[in-house]
Order: C-alpha cells, then structure tokens, then sequence
C-alpha cells in the first residue's frame, strides 16, 4: 500500500488546521457578549440587514434589568445621526430577570414622558394609549424573554415578543424616535446605557476609598 507523500499530508493537516481557526473564529465575528448574553452583530428585519451600533445593560439601583441593542443601517455616533438616520431601526432588549408588566410599563413610559415636549405628548396620545395596551397583554417578561422594537419605513413601529407579533403598526415615525430617546435622550432611564449604544465604553461607576 502507497504512503501518502509528505507535502500532501502536510497540506491535509494545514487545511484542517485552517478550517478549524476559521469555523472557531467566526462565531466571534458574528456575536458580541454584554452581560453573559449573546449579541449578534448583524440581524435581519424584513428585507433589511442591520448592523449592532451599540449595547449595553440597563441597571436599575444595584438590579441589573436588561440587555439593550441597537441596530442600524449605518453605524452612528450621536444622538442626531440615530434619530435623523433612514431606513429601519431595531431595538433589541434581553431581559436579565423577571419583571411585571406595570414595571415595565412605567418605566417605558416614564422614558418617553421625560423625554418629549408638550406638543410631542399630545401628539402621540392615541399612540400611548396602544403602547399601553401592549405591556397589558404581557402579564409578565422572564429572565431570558427578548423583546424587538422596530421601525419600518412606509409602515411603522412594530413590537415582537420572543418572536411573535404583539402590537398593531404604529405609524408614525417621530413615535419611534421618542421610544429611542427612553434610552438615548436627554433624561435618559440609565445614564450608562446611553454611551453603549452609541458604540461608546461606558465609564466604569466611581467608588469610594474604603
């Protein structure tokens, strides 16, 4: 029986040896870990592929809440250029713990009321009022739970539950906007999760001498 010839056996093991660094080295490519949670760096939403611009986790007091992920067309750096970007956006909230709906609920919209002026407010009433009934549908998110926002050019804004459908389409894009500044406005509901989004290092919380 004839041996294999040295450079053909060399060649068979650098191969495997490369197939091997590239099968092990893609899924770091493909995913992000914030939190213990897998981010991916790319989603699709409709016929639109999205890029993660920034994630973080939302703390509440000493709990950690959530994972929060933004994704865009484009990567961008401000607040402005996510707010004025084209095209679909998509948030996307992994949830740390168990949390009710009323919780949820009030700090979502504590966000958007903080966040938005008088003329804003009245113009989003109706608008409110179905975001509202969304979280009413929801008795509870668990630990694990991944919630989507999205918005969807020449359609709106649509709420996913672990993959199923849980809001009508709310038209109105300036809508969307003030559900981004729950977390990227001026007031927003964690100061840290912000910059994350942005695709910015949250400063480390400062601590006293002991």
């Amino acid at each position: 029986m004839k041996k294999t010839p040295r450079f053909l056996r060399r060649l068979a093991h650098v191969s495997i040896a490369g197939a091997l660094v590239c099968t092990a080295a893609a899924p770091m490519a493909l995913a992000a870990d914030v939190g213990g949670i897998r981010i991916d760096e790319v989603v699709r939403v409709g016929n639109q592929e999205l890029k993660l611009n920034g994630a973080g986790i939302r703390h509440k007091a000493i709990f950690k809440v959530y994972v929060a992920a933004l994704y865009l067309n484009d990567r961008k750096a401000t607040v402005a250029e996510v707010l004025n970007a084209p095209g679909t956006k998509r948030v996307t909230i992994v949830m740390l713990r168990d949390i009710g709906n009323e919780e949820l609920a009030r700090g979502f919209m504590s966000g958007i009321q903080q966040n938005s002026d008088k003329s804003e407010k009245t113009r989003f009433i109706a608008q409110l009022q179905k975001f509202g009934e969304i979280f009413a549908s929801i008795p509870e998110l668990k630990k694990g739970d991944v919630l989507t926002t999205d918005w969807i050019p020449d359609s709106g804004t649509v709420i996913h539950v672990n993959g199923k459908r849980v809001s009508d389409t709310l038209p109105d894009p300036a809508f969307y906007n003030a559900l981004l500044k729950i977390w990227l406005g001026d007031k927003p509901v964690d100061p840290r999760l912000k910059p994350a989004m942005l695709g910015e290092k949250p400063e480390e919380p400062q601590r006293g001498n002991s």
